[in-house]
């Protein structure tokens, strides 16, 4: 899966669009149509060069320096879950020779741990913030059941995409992963300057992107909001599924 925040369709014109989202009003594919992209699309192959990549990531919209901690609370109707994501001090080298930093993620309910995944992420030296691939293991009971979603780019072609972008603006598209039939999740930027209320406190300048899942049926879209200095803020399903999952805290 995509870099979670994962999250009711009814709750997003009452509380996330601000005055600044006046291009909302299109779809996300007339945007796409009109926005252009040298990030990667779809299932095409990249090339990298992992000496252009570093694991000191500062993307503005999604900074992740060691020690920085997200806790978000995730509601779909009458389950409520807990999200811890915190960025690690650990690197890993991926099957495509990039040094990727590792963002440790824990999912609890019932104060028990239903999902904990390692991801890994790189920037590129424009700024580009790459998606390398995941660990993921569901858990019931405390025992793995299941660690499908896992994906390492360079591994049964698997390849890496774009968590964030390093200049997004309307109608930027862009691949987050690639892994047929397991992980083809892509993304469009919708607005700059969207406002998003959450328990952490209110952003009125935040980016807003529509993610999409293809291979669930029907497919499942996502907004999602990201604040500068902060990273992702709030997520909400808008089809496919439902649900909303906002920040609670963050430390640096």
């Amino acid at each position: 899966m995509a870099p979670r925040i994962v999250a009711a369709a009814a709750l997003l014109p009452a509380l996330l669009l601000g005055a600044g989202c006046g291009s909302d009003d299109e779809s996300a594919s007339e945007m796409t149509e009109a926005g252009s992209s040298t990030l990667p699309q779809h299932a095409e192959a990249v090339s990298l060069d992992p000496a252009e990549f570093t694991t000191e990531i500062t993307n503005p919209y999604w900074p992740m320096r060691p020690g920085s901690r997200w806790v978000y609370r995730e509601t779909d109707g009458d389950t409520v879950q807990r999200v811890v994501v915190t960025v690690t001090d650990r690197t890993k080298r991926i099957a495509n020779g990039i040094e990727a930093r590792v963002v440790h993620d824990v999912v609890s309910e019932d104060g028990q741990p239903v999902e904990v995944t390692d991801d890994w992420y790189a920037q590129d030296s424009d700024g580009n913030v790459w998606y390398l691939g995941e660990d993921t293991a569901e858990l019931e009971a405390g025992k793995v059941v299941s660690r499908e979603g896992s994906f390492e780019a360079g591994v049964s072609g698997a390849q890496p995409g774009i968590a964030m972008p390093a200049d997004p603006q309307p109608g930027l598209a862009y691949r987050q992963e690639y892994l047929k039939g397991e992980a083809e999740d892509w993304a469009v930027v919708l607005a700059l300057g969207a406002t998003a209320n959450v328990p952490f406190g209110k952003f009125n300048d935040t980016l807003h992107t529509e993610d999409t899942n293809p291979l669930s049926d029907p497919p499942e879209v996502e907004h999602k909001f990201y604040a500068e200095g902060v990273g992702p803020v709030l997520a909400v399903g808008v089809s496919g599924g439902g649900g909303r999952e906002e920040l609670v805290s963050y430390r640096r």
